[in-house]
């Protein structure tokens, strides 16, 4: 007759149900299966609206204050200095947690992370992405912060050093990227659309690869 053991059966039942969704994700996925059943809804009507707003509507904030940090010095100092009174200059605020505002250049190149859940500038970015929140980038951005550039298409050289900053519930970071060069005389709105999502986190360096759309 076979043992029982129960510590065993505990370990595999953490491993599988560790990789089903969240309560909260599958009420929600719940309420959108009944939605397009009903045909209030397209199948990926949901998919899209999402996709939109974290990658065009929600960085927007951020995008447009970086611009304007890039075509103005005084308030690229304000931005420094105290990046939440620099949002609330231009009507963004996060509610309450400190902003800080890290900037790259030729010689450094900065990284987002939170590794002890997600914190993410929601109100300045937009929905963070399903990557930021994985274990594996909240693990491996800080113990390789190289590899994991290398792999979202980032060549960093030897001679950049690149820092990792770690996101809490009371301190979030905002990653201000370079001004690409051929950009003189630029509006602040066309400036705006270059400054992609990725960049305000880290993982996007060379903006002059953005199509002015």
């Amino acid at each position: 007759m076979a043992s029982h053991d129960s510590e065993k059966m505990a370990r595999l039942h953490r491993e599988l149900h560790s990789h089903l969704p969240s309560e909260p994700a599958l009420r929600a996925k719940a309420l959108e299966s009944a939605l397009v059943a009903k045909g209030l809804v397209a199948a990926d009507a949901v998919d899209r609206w999402l996709e939109r707003y974290s990658e065009k509507v929600g960085p927007k904030n951020g995008a447009l204050v970086i611009a304007r940090s890039w075509l103005e010095p005084d308030f690229s100092k304000l931005l420094e200095r105290n990046a939440d009174g620099a949002f609330a200059e231009m009507g963004f605020s996060d509610g309450g947690n400190q902003l800080k505002a890290v900037f790259n250049s030729a010689a450094v190149h900065n990284l987002v992370v939170c590794t002890l859940c997600s914190c993410y500038p929601l109100r300045q970015l937009g929905m963070s992405p399903l990557w930021y929140k994985s274990s594996e980038y909240r693990a491996r951005a800080v113990r390789e912060p190289r590899t994991v550039l290398h792999e979202f298409g980032v060549a960093i050289d030897d001679d950049v050093e690149v820092r990792v900053w770690d996101s809490t519930s009371e301190r979030r970071y905002l990653v201000v990227p370079q001004r690409p060069m051929g950009t003189e005389g630029w509006s602040q709105e066309d400036l705006a659309r270059l400054v992609t999502r990725n960049s305000m986190i880290g993982t996007h360096r060379d903006l002059s690869t953005v199509e002015n759309s």
